[in-house]
């Protein structure tokens, strides 16, 4: 991931409705939820979250795919795993035994 494309992510993530849903969508997981699952869990009024979820969609944090007249989304993982990466390319000076607690608490068990 470049710098332009970990930054469009971070502008994506830093509304708190849309930083609300990204989480509840990795919390679904394979899962995924429909937008007005999405809406109805956060209260949040179903345009409102449709136009979060384009802009997470479009920063390549969420993908979507169409269930008959509903949309459902889901993380994106290949761009949560890009954005981890961006963030962790240089870590801990090459000493990778001061990243194992990190990466310890974001691998799922």
């Amino acid at each position: 991931m470049d710098k332009l494309t970990a930054l469009s992510a971070f502008a994506a993530l830093s509304q708190g409705n849309r930083l609300d849903a990204f989480r509840l969508l990795i919390k679904a997981g394979d899962q995924g939820l429909a937008a007005g699952e999405i809406a109805e869990a956060l209260e949040v009024k179903q345009n409102t979250m449709s136009a979060s979820l384009s802009v997470l969609h479009q920063a390549g944090l969420v993908r979507n795919e169409r269930q008959g007249r509903s949309i459902r989304y889901f993380v994106d993982m290949v761009g949560l795993r890009g954005l981890l990466a961006f963030l962790m390319e240089d870590c801990c000076g090459g000493n990778p035994d001061l990243c194992r607690p990190i990466l310890d608490d974001i691998a799922c068990c």
